[in-house]
Order: structure tokens, then sequence, then C-alpha cells
């Protein structure tokens, strides 16, 4: 018991006297957090003017900034924003739902200006803070760099979820009937990702991702086609296999009728035996024989052999 008290007693930190149950060889100066991050992404911005550039992102900015959850988040100390040049990239710490709602607030206020044309992906994962090369405070982590991912796989008007929120989002009534799950996507590396597209009636895209319509289609190229099912294909379904028994049938009668006159009665075939030349002699045939060497004809009637059954003439 000794034993087991000093263990414990040597978990305790020198300095505070706290209890420390993870080892010192795995510690970090990092910070571990969860953050519920949305991506924001304009569309086609590489293909605008640089003055366009420039007005279509501090529009965008401007909106964002206006939203009430933007708004919320940021004077409670739970929001980080960061700039990835042709959108931003929002670090919701309060809840997850937070850069859904503010998601769907940019959707809406997004429908006054059509020239602007934005996807968005909302991720939860670890993220922690890191200095630029500038020394300014920024975000990094696997949060951010799926977020990207799952934002990748839309189009203009999309907010796309990774399965990972949207299961959570699943577990409120509210949010069920927006949710739609549009299966596994390919991304960077080859890595397949499930994506759920979040929309309502009013806000956000209801059409599929091309990505996942250009999914859908190398797969049916691919598949093995299934036997058609319909009226026409079960008629000539039905016809082939006629074909094949009248075929058959055919061939049965062919083979019965070569086969059947060259029976010979026993008396005949032993009259045929009998003639020395009869590989010269015509083969006889079923009803009557004619030897033409032996001078000899023979009757064969149907009946089974006996001395009555055969009637030898000169």
């Amino acid at each position: 018991r000794n034993g087991r008290l000093t263990d414990f007693d040597s978990l305790r930190s020198e300095d505070t006297g706290k209890t420390n149950l993870i080892p010192a060889e795995v510690t970090s100066d990092l910070k571990f957090e969860i953050g519920y991050v949305l991506l924001i992404d304009i569309v086609g911005y590489s293909k605008l003017l640089i003055n366009e550039q420039r007005e279509r992102l501090q529009t965008l900015n401007e909106i964002v900034r206006s939203t009430g959850q933007f708004r919320e988040s940021d004077e409670r100390g739970m929001l980080f924003g960061l700039p990835t040049g042709d959108g931003m990239a929002l670090i919701f710490r309060d809840s997850l739902e937070a850069p859904v709602r503010c998601a769907l607030e940019i959707s809406a206020a997004l429908k006054n200006h059509p020239a602007i044309q934005v996807r968005m992906g909302i991720n939860s994962g670890p993220v922690s803070e890191v200095a630029d090369v500038n020394e300014r405070a920024n975000i990094a982590g696997a949060g951010i760099n799926m977020a990207q991912r799952v934002m990748d796989c839309g189009d203009a008007g999309h907010i796309l979820l990774s399965k990972r929120v949207a299961d959570d989002l699943g577990q409120y009534r509210h949010w069920q009937p927006h949710l739609h799950e549009l299966g596994e996507c390919e991304v960077k590396h080859s890595v397949m990702i499930s994506v759920v597209n979040l929309y309502t009636d009013k806000l956000g895209n209801s059409e599929v991702p091309k990505k996942f319509k250009k999914l859908t289609e190398q797969k049916q190229a691919t598949a093995v086609p299934r036997p058609a099912t319909d009226a026409r294909s079960k008629r000539a379904h039905w016809g082939l296999i006629a074909a094949v028994s009248l075929l058959i049938a055919a061939l049965l009668a062919g083979v019965l009728l070569f086969f059947q006159p060259n029976r010979l009665h026993p008396c005949a075939a032993l009259l045929w035996l009998q003639c020395p030349q009869r590989r010269q002699c015509p083969r006889p045939q079923r009803k009557a024989l004619r030897c033409f060497h032996l001078k000899t004809s023979v009757t064969a009637k149907k009946t089974s052999f006996s001395p009555t059954a055969c009637r030898t003439t000169s």
C-alpha cells in the first residue's frame, strides 16, 4: 500500500502540487483545441481582373462582418478570422452551430449580390495557434485542412458539411430536414471523404455538385449491365428459347432419319456378310436386300428374327 502511495505522489508536479497523469515525454507546448471551421471561397476568383478581385473580396468581408453570428462570437472572443487569398477561414470556438448559422446568414445576404458566387465548407477538428512569418498569430491544424477539402467538393452556392459535423447536427430535430447526404468524394491524395449538403427551401444549393455527378457517371460506365426486364426484352428472350428448341428438335429428327434406314434385319445382314465381294456390294437397305454377286434377294419383315421371318428367292 505504501508503494502505491509513493507511485501516486510521484505523478504530482513539483511546482503546483497538482496531479500530472501525462508522462513528461508526451507533453507539448502546443495547446490542443477543437475548432468549428467555416471555409469560404469565391468561385472563379482567379479569372477576375485585379480590381474586380479586390472589390468582390471587400464586399464579401463586409457581408461576413455584418452577420449576427459573426458579431456575437467576435464580441465573446470566440472567433478567429483568417484570410485565404480568395476567401477566408472562420474558426469558431463556442459551438458547432455557430459556423452553420453564420453560413446560412452569409448565403441569405449574398442574394443581394448575385455577382459574388461563393462555396462554403464546414468541419470540426483539432486546431492550434501558430505564428506566421511576421510573428503574427495564426491558426493551423487538421480541422482547417479537412474543411478545405470538404469545400472543394462543392460548386457555387453549396454549403457542404463533413460527415462528423452532420452527424452531430443530426442529433437536433430542427437540423435534420436540411441535411442531405451526398456520399463519398475523392479529394487530395486520393482520399475519400463523406460529405453532406446543407440547404433549406431558400438558402444553399440543392443541386448535386459536379464532382459527385462525375463520380456517379463513372460508376455507371464501369458497372456490369443488368438483364433488361421490359416487355420487348422478355419477348426476345422467349423467342430465342423457342428458336433453340426448334433447332435441337430438327437435329434429333435428322439423327433418327439418318440411322433408322440402315437398321438391318438379322437375315439381311447375314446374307450381305456372306458375300465374298461385300466391299464392292452396295450397302443393303432395311426392307429389301439384293446381293448382285450372289444373285439373291432377301425381304426382311419388321418382326423379330425367326426361320420363317425371311423369304429367299432366286
